[in-house]
């Protein structure tokens, strides 16, 4: 296994391999692929933290408890949330910052915050030539030259491997509080969840459990701004039906919604579903009887399905994509590209990793873009 320690051995170890590397951070998301084992983890500290410029610069290696944590110290935190794998892939490990951003993971936040990608400001790594290529900066408004900062983020280490990431930070809230909805079936849920990210009163969190019916949207901030929006959501989506009002175990709550934690143990494939909103009750009549969970207002859904079981052909006609995040067997990982998508995707890995040697076949010409995530 390669452990660099240092950005120079990272380059140094990359530029004298002789076939395929598997690229890892903390191994939480169970991804691996043929080749010699890279792990990032060596390549750990906070080397930049300015709270009053609400910027925070890592490197890849460094465990995401870690920032959070320093951030925390500050009252601030990272807007994207980013889930933990841990639970529904049955991992161990730490994951870390520069996975989050290699895999664009994003919560429940990103409705309002925007994506990890969307956070992030500058990003230093290796490609598959051994080269360190720096883009971005440790200041938001370095925003010169490509944009590789937003082209590294998703891209699964198929392009290069992170040395160090930038984000822009925000700062923390006083109060959380959930409005529930009870009762609701999926397109009745879709239909109260836009309505709520369509209002004034800044929703930061709209998920729906057909299990139990409940529909959840959450709501941060100053005390008594939540206590006032809380009141007037209640009143805007009082016709859906029951409206409960929580404000105990909040961070709980929606951290086991954005780790799908109900999923944690169960057997059978777990789909990550992307499509638009108002297609999510389509998804749902497409796949009858199988176990979902929606958020990001109805464009996020999660499927457990049965094993090997490809949901593609049920959801065709449906725009979108779906990923395979745990599963076993040949079914492809990442959603088919088109021919055109493909070509592009095939071409740019071919500039940034000439030997094909990063994550081989991860993300191949069949399978989808980073762009997507």
């Amino acid at each position: 296994m390669l452990t660099p320690k240092t950005e120079s051995e990272l380059a140094e170890a990359i530029a004298a391999a002789s076939g395929p590397i598997c690229v890892q951070g903390g191994g939480t998301r169970g991804i691996a692929v043929a080749g010699d084992l890279l792990s990032t983890t060596g390549l750990d500290g906070i080397t930049l933290y300015e709270p009053g410029a609400l910027t925070l610069v890592a490197k890849a290696g460094t465990p995401v408890s870690a920032v959070e944590e320093a951030l925390a110290k500050e009252n601030q935190r990272l807007p994207f949330e980013p889930m933990d794998h841990r639970a529904v892939m049955g991992t161990s490990g730490e994951p870390t910052i520069g996975g989050v951003v290699a895999g664009n993971v994003s919560g429940p936040r990103r409705i309002q915050a925007g994506a990890c990608r969307d956070s992030l400001i500058g990003v230093r790594f290796v490609d598959g030539t051994g080269t360190v290529i720096k883009n971005g900066g440790r200041v938001m408004k370095n925003v010169t030259g490509y944009d590789l900062v937003k082209l590294m983020a998703g891209s699964f280490g198929t392009l290069g491997v992170l040395s160090e990431v930038s984000f822009k930070v925000l700062p923390g809230v006083a109060q959380v509080s959930t409005v529930k909805l009870l009762g609701l079936d999926v397109g009745q849920a879709v239909a109260a969840m836009s309505r709520a990210l369509g209002s004034p009163f800044e929703v930061s969190g709209a998920a729906h459990d057909p299990q139990t019916q409940i529909t959840s949207l959450r709501l941060e901030g100053f005390e008594a701004s939540v206590a006032y929006r809380a009141d007037a959501l209640s009143d805007l989506l009082g016709h859906f039906g029951t409206v409960l009002i929580e404000e105990t175990n909040a961070a709980q709550y929606w951290a086991a919604i954005r780790d799908v934690t109900d999923f944690a143990g169960l057997d059978g494939d777990i789909w990550r579903i992307s499509v638009k909103p108002s297609d999510a009750p389509c998804v749902a009549e497409a796949l009858p009887g199988m176990r979902l969970q929606f958020d990001w207002g109805g464009g996020l859904i999660w499927a457990l399905s049965p094993q090997e079981r490809d949901l593609r052909p049920a959801l065709a006609g449906i725009s979108g994509h779906a990923t395979r995040i745990r599963g076993d067997g040949d079914i492809a990982r990442f959603h088919p590209e088109p021919p055109a998508t493909a070509a592009l995707s095939a071409g740019i890995r071919a500039k940034f990793d000439p030997r094909g040697l990063l994550n081989t076949g991860l993300m191949g010409a069949d399978h989808a873009n980073h762009i997507h995530a």
